[in-house]
C-alpha cells in the first residue's frame, strides 16, 4: 500500500491545529479579540478607503481624466473627493446646529411655561373621558426632582462623562489613524492590487487563485453598487420627508429632512435615528405637530423599508426585494447595526455565487438555457 507521507503530515497538522483550537477555545477567542483591537484602525481605514473610492472613481472618470493632469491626477481626485464629503457634512451641521441652539435657548428660558403648555395640551386629550380623572400631575415636585438630580448627581454625572469622553477620544484616534491609512490605500490601490494577485498566484494553485480573484471582483462590484444605491435611497428619503413636512406645515422642514436623509444611510431603520432630534425640535413649537411628525415618520419608514429600499438598493446590487428584506431582518437579529449595514451586499455576493454555481451545474447536466 502506497502512503503519501506529505499528505499524511499535512492532514495530521490540520487535525492537530483544529484540536488545539477547540481545546484552548477561550484563550483563542481572547487572542483573536486582542489582535482585532489592534487591527481596528486598519479596518476603519479599509472601510473609509472603499467608500471614498466609489466617489473618487466617478470623479476620475467624469472630470479628472479630461483635464489631463498627469501624475497629479490621483491627488486632485482625492482632494475633490474629500472636499465633497467634508462639504456635505458641513452643510448638514450648518442646517442642524443653529436650530438646536435656538431650541436649547427656548428650553432654558421658557421651561416653566413649556411645562404649562404640556399640561394644557394633555388636558385637551380629554383625560376624563379615558377614566383618568383622578390623575394629578405635580409640576413643582417634578421641577424639584430635576433640580436635585442636577445638583446632587453632578459628581456621578461628570464621572460618567469622563469615561464617555475617554471612549470617544479612543474612537477619534482610531478614526484619524484609519483616515491616514485610507489615504495610502487610495494612492497605491493599483500597486496593492498587483501585489495581491502576485501573492495569490505565487502560493496557491492557478484555479484557486483565479477563483479568489473572481469572488473579490464580484464583492467589490456589489459593495460599490450597494454604496451608490444607499446614497441614492437616502436622497429620496430626504426629499420625501421635506415634501411631507412642507405639506403638513411642520417647522424646521429643511433641517430635519436633511438629518433624516443623512441617517437613512443606515439601512431600513436609519430614518428613525433622526426622528428623536426632529421631535425635540418640533415639540418646542407644537406638541401636536410633534405627534403628527412621529406618525408621518412611521409611515415614511414603512414606505422606505417595503418599497423604496428593496427596489432601489436591491436592484442596484442584483438582489430581489424579498431577499433584501430577509437579509436585513436576519442581519439585524444576528449582529445589530453592523449586521444591517453588511447584510445586503454580503447576501448579494452569496446570491450571485449560488446562481453561477446552479447555472454551471445545469449546463453540465444538459439542462441549462
Amino acid at each position: 500500500m502506497n502512503i503519501n507521507y506529505r499528505s499524511f503530515i499535512k492532514l495530521s497538522v490540520i487535525v492537530g491545529a483544529v484540536l488545539a483550537i477547540v481545546w484552548y477555545l477561550p484563550e483563542v477567542i481572547r487572542f483573536v479579540g486582542i489582535v482585532f483591537s489592534y487591527l481596528i484602525p486598519f479596518i476603519i481605514g479599509l472601510s473609509i478607503a472603499f467608500v471614498l473610492n466609489v466617489l473618487m472613481k466617478i470623479i476620475e472618470e467624469k472630470i479628472i481624466i479630461r483635464l489631463k493632469l498627469g501624475k497629479y491626477q490621483r491627488m486632485v481626485a482625492f482632494l475633490l473627493t474629500l472636499g465633497t464629503m467634508i462639504m456635505a457634512v458641513v452643510i448638514l451641521v450648518l442646517l442642524i446646529i443653529p436650530e438646536m441652539r435656538s431650541t436649547f435657548s427656548i428650553v432654558s428660558q421658557n421651561f416653566p411655561s413649556f411645562l404649562k403648555r404640556i399640561e394644557g395640551w394633555l388636558s385637551t386629550l380629554r383625560i376624563n373621558d379615558l377614566g383618568l380623572s383622578d390623575l394629578e400631575i405635580n409640576w413643582e415636585n417634578i421641577m424639584e426632582t430635576a433640580y436635585n438630580f442636577i445638583t446632587k448627581g453632578s459628581g456621578e454625572f461628570f464621572s460618567a462623562t469622563w469615561g464617555i469622553t475617554s471612549s470617544i477620544l479612543g474612537i477619534l484616534i482610531n478614526i484619524v489613524l484609519g483616515l491616514v491609512f485610507s489615504i495610502y490605500i487610495l494612492f497605491q490601490k493599483e500597486t496593492l492590487g498587483r501585489q495581491t494577485r502576485k501573492l495569490l498566484h505565487a502560493f496557491l494553485s492557478e484555479d484557486v487563485a483565479e477563483s479568489i480573484l473572481e469572488v473579490g471582483a464580484l464583492a467589490n462590484d456589489v459593495f460599490s453598487k450597494f454604496i451608490k444605491g444607499q446614497f441614492f435611497e437616502a436622497l429620496i428619503i430626504g426629499i420625501l420627508c421635506f415634501l411631507g413636512m412642507t405639506i403638513l406645515s411642520m417647522p424646521y422642514a429643511v433641517a430635519i429632512s436633511a438629518l433624516v436623509g443623512f441617517t437613512a444611510l443606515i439601512p431600513v431603520i436609519g430614518a428613525f435615528v433622526g426622528t428623536g432630534i426632529g421631535v425635540f425640535l418640533i415639540i418646542m413649537v407644537s406638541p401636536i405637530k410633534a405627534l403628527w411628525f412621529v406618525i408621518f415618520i412611521v409611515v415614511l419608514q414603512q414606505v422606505e423599508s417595503n418599497l423604496i429600499y428593496p427596489r432601489v438598493v436591491g436592484t442596484s446590487v442584483g438582489l430581489p426585494g424579498i431577499w433584501v428584506l430577509l437579509a436585513v431582518t436576519v442581519g439585524a437579529a444576528a449582529f445589530g447595526i453592523l449586521g444591517i449595514l453588511i447584510a445586503v451586499p454580503i447576501s448579494s455576493v452569496l446570491y450571485s455565487l449560488l446562481r453561477r454555481a446552479v447555472d454551471r451545474r445545469l449546463v453540465q447536466k444538459g439542462k441549462g438555457e
